[in-house]
């Protein structure tokens, strides 16, 4: 099938304007102007970018799948398969987004806004794939999963994650809280509270932050955004400015491993400790 995110477009702007206009009639400051532009524009920019990247990845995946173990077919328990490999993937991918500044630098595009409406869901990263994010789904091509199909497991992954960018839902029932990702366990994703950092990081199953100790219930009402805002609502500045804060790290920093671990290490990780991370943050806290 491929990609098919395109296809939820329709879906995603007439459940925002619901939204919208429940929050106006509501008369709660779910939107701002400026903020839904922006947001709407990262997401008219991360469209045109996967035109280009989306070809990289499936040709990678194509390489790949010359060299799979088995072949596994698009049976009902291929299906079930498919999808649990790439929510597994997709989990471990975005954990490392949070704990690595190099695929941090694309994925604080998402987290930038100090806001949490659907539009949110849209704030996508133009430069995540080209930065080679893809190769955390590389593993599945080689078991025999169809390049083609796991395209469309990325799709339903991505299309399903939209709906809880949302403060209008509350709370789930109790079994569905349990096993999926809901708005309230992604309200706590997108909170720059000490508490809440660098947790819940599911796609569609809650239950690998359950399993891999990274979760953690709603217990307060979140604060979004990130730890030090980037306060601009211009769209290039939010799709590039980590990346450019990060070169400057790294040039103006001296010894090869001080540049490599900028790289590598943890957002707000610095040699002086004139910044921390969240790991440092919470030490210093306790």
């Amino acid at each position: 099938m491929g990609d098919i995110t395109n296809f939820a477009i329709p879906f995603f702007l007439a459940t925002l304007l619901i939204e919208l206009g429940l929050s106006i009639y509501g008369n709660r400051e779910y939107y701002t102007k400026k903020d839904t532009f922006a947001s709407l524009t990262m997401g008219i920019g991360s469209i045109k970018s996967s035109l280009i990247t989306k070809g990289l990845k499936f040709g990678v995946f194509t390489f790949l799948y010359e060299y799979r173990l088995i072949e596994i077919p698009m049976v009902w328990w291929g299906f079930i398969a498919l999808m649990l490999s790439d929510d597994f993937s997709y989990y471990w991918f975005h954990r490392m987004s949070h704990k690595m500044r190099y695929f941090w630098a694309s994925h604080v595009v998402h987290h930038s806004s100090q806001h949490y409406n659907l539009s949110t869901a849209l704030r996508q990263t133009w430069t995540g794939e080209l930065s080679g994010s893809f190769m955390f789904y590389a593993w599945m091509p080689l078991v025999g999963f169809d390049p083609w199909w796991i395209l469309t497991a990325q799709s339903i992954n991505l299309i399903y994650q939209y709906w809880i960018h949302t403060e209008v839902i509350r709370k789930m029932p109790r079994w569905f809280e349990l096993i999926f990702n809901t708005p309230s366990h992604h309200r706590v994703h997108h909170a720059n509270d000490l508490q809440y950092l660098d947790m819940n990081y599911a796609g569609i199953l809650i239950v690998w932050d359950r399993m891999f100790g990274t979760f953690i219930d709603e217990t307060k009402a979140p604060t979004y955004g990130l730890t030090t805002n980037i306060s601009t609502y211009n769209p290039a500045r939010i799709a590039f400015s980590e990346w450019g804060s990060l070169a400057r790290d790294v040039f103006r920093t001296s010894g090869i491993l001080n540049k490599l671990r900028y790289i590598f290490a943890p957002p707000g990780w610095s040699p002086d400790g004139s910044t921390l991370t969240t790991e440092e943050m919470r030490e210093k806290a306790n």
